[in-house]
């Protein structure tokens, strides 16, 4: 699934400045821990959707804050309210409609739903949900190679969707290292590496 973007920030009651919003949600970030449980993914470890709530929900409270993820169309708004004053925040994420193998579309998007909710509150909240080990050992020096006079003359094309649709039904399929064959024949989009990451952590990669 595509990694969630934040399309756009509004403030509700338009440019003025929302100081008891800010004020508590500052408050809520100095006292809300790192949230962390040891649910596999790719290369790190993250908390999942229950652990983040059932964590975030009485430091919220006891801050004046609430939160809501009301779905429009294809588009999941994430929006933090002060309880007090009416005071909000939100931030806007399209979701990908993409029919996974062994899934119907209504299935796949479902699992959209609940990945991109987890991100786009950990991203409006401040919070640290993951734990990346990417960087954890030594670092070694890396040695480019020479590009072979094929590369010279062919650049390596740029995924499609057609493609990557193909990609993730042989991943669902039981072939875990599909991807990191196709690196050497296609560039990856940023939306192509969301998906991926997605897909690996559902299936502890």
């Amino acid at each position: 699934m595509q990694k969630a973007q934040v399309d756009k920030v509004e403030m509700v009651k338009g440019k003025a400045i929302q100081q008891s919003l800010l004020k508590s949600l500052a408050e809520f970030q100095y006292e809300c821990p790192i949230i962390h449980k040891d649910t596999s993914g790719f290369n790190y470890t993250y908390a999942d959707l229950p652990k983040i709530i059932s964590t975030i929900m009485p430091i919220m409270k006891k801050h004046k804050l609430c939160f809501s993820q009301p779905l429009e169309g294809t588009q999941l708004r994430t929006i933090i309210y002060h309880t007090e004053t009416g005071e909000s925040i939100e931030s806007i994420t399209d979701i990908p409609i993409i029919e996974l193998a062994k899934m119907n579309v209504y299935q796949s998007f479902g699992s959209g739903i609940t990945y991109f909710r987890r991100y786009a509150l950990s991203s409006i909240l401040g919070l640290v949900t993951d734990k990346d080990i990417d960087a954890a050992g030594e670092q070694v020096k890396v040695v480019e190679k020479p590009k072979t006079k094929l590369q010279e003359v062919f650049e390596i094309p740029t995924m499609n969707d057609v493609a990557m649709l193909k990609l993730v039904a042989r991943f669902n399929g039981g072939e875990t290292d599909v991807f990191e064959k196709a690196k050497g024949h296609f560039v990856f989009r940023e939306k192509d590496l969301s998906i991926i990451k997605s897909l690996q952590d559902d299936r502890n990669v």
